[in-house]
């Protein structure tokens, strides 16, 4: 908590620095080295029990930094017509969902795959997005921005716009000591913006208060537990913790859930997924989404085809589907509608918007 108040005060004078009596040269800077390169220390709040934020020797998270990041990923600039900012399809009330089956891009586009939860995607080390295709968040925050369906923008022509923006080339300054406009690279936009993703921490849902014994789940919440951790010999395992472990809620790995009934034919998968790697195997495999705050995030699975949580137990209920790589642990549950009930109650109780209250994850705009 004294580092999130620290964060804080950090941030207030920055904003008080660039909008004060030298807001002027800040704001519309002749020459870079005039401004002062002084980048202060953002020290994330990590819950107890996470693991350790990996954060890399060439990009250390600062408080300048995470403005600018902040800045990036809520400005349509990013976009080739100005229209669609990295929040189009994240929103933080959702988790950094969209709320959509499928998201929209440029030019009302609509892109193939759900919008997947940026809440705690500073932990995820086994790639990012559904299928993997990206080992970092540096390289990760790039791709949308010249996705043709996504912002179908050229990063070279991003960049020549952020070279006379005088806002961001003085924030690019104060946050990685560029001396020139044209030091301003997709190198460094890729570390602003992943440094303000790693900010976007969630670990004080009622199950992490549970935890650490400041409250009781109710009965109901309780029953899902057991059955979610299988906890319980008189309740049929719900097979959750297989692939959603703590504290993640994620196993950071990829699985066929049974969603299509492709058998030994790998070529009936729609999106291959994972399989973008070559290997055969991998195909129709997808990363496992983590549950926190799943509440918030529906539509659900990589292509947005179940509406509800309700239709997710249905799926894993009674709906898995044949396929050679299917997931083994993946089968049809067939449990109760007070165990399904139960299983819904809970993982209610792993939602946490606290991370909203963080100054620096809001829009600036």
């Amino acid at each position: 908590m004294n580092r999130l108040i620290g964060n804080i005060i950090l941030f207030i004078l920055l904003a008080i620095f660039i909008v004060g009596c030298d807001g002027d040269q800040i704001m519309s800077p002749r020459d870079l080295e005039n401004i002062p390169f002084d980048p202060q220390p953002y020290v994330v709040d990590v819950p107890d029990g996470f693991p350790i934020l990996e954060i890399p020797e060439d990009n250390p998270m600062t408080l300048e930094g995470v403005e600018l990041g902040r800045r990036l990923f809520y400005d349509p600039i990013l976009s080739a017509d100005s229209t669609v900012s990295c929040a189009s399809c994240h929103f933080p009330e959702l988790a950094f969902t969209d709320g959509l089956r499928r998201s929209v891009g440029i030019s009302g586009q609509q892109t193939s795959r759900n919008s997947m939860s940026l809440v705690n995607v500073g932990f995820y080390y086994s790639g990012l997005f559904w299928d993997g295709r990206v080992q970092t968040l540096e390289e990760q925050s790039l791709h949308p921005i010249e996705d043709p369906i996504e912002q179908g923008n050229d990063l070279d022509a991003l960049i020549e716009k952020l070279k006379v923006h005088e806002d961001y080339a003085a924030r690019f300054r104060m946050a990685f000591g560029i001396v020139d406009r044209s030091q301003i690279n997709r190198k460094l936009i890729g570390k602003a913006i992943a440094q303000w993703e790693r900010i976007i921490v969630s670990g004080n849902s009622r199950y992490d208060q549970y935890t650490r014994g400041e409250i009781s789940l109710t009965d109901e919440e309780d029953l899902g537990h057991s059955m979610f951790f299988d906890f319980d010999d008189g309740f049929k395992d719900a097979e959750c913790n297989h692939c959603h472990n703590v504290p993640l809620f994620t196993a950071n790995s990829y699985h066929n859930n049974g969603l299509d009934s492709v058998g030994n034919d790998y070529t009936l998968f729609k999106d291959i997924g994972l399989g973008i790697n070559g290997i055969e195997n991998d195909t129709g495999r997808f990363r496992t989404p983590t549950l926190r705050n799943i509440a918030l995030t529906a539509p659900y699975m990589h292509d947005g085809r179940f509406m509800s949580l309700d239709d997710v137990l249905n799926h894993y209920n009674s709906g898995i589907q044949p396929a050679r790589n299917k997931d083994p642990l993946v089968a049809n549950l067939e449990i109760s509608q007070e165990s399904r009930d139960a299983l819904l109650a809970f993982m209610e109780a792993l939602t946490d918007t606290s991370y909203l209250k963080i100054p620096q994850v809001s829009n600036p705009f």
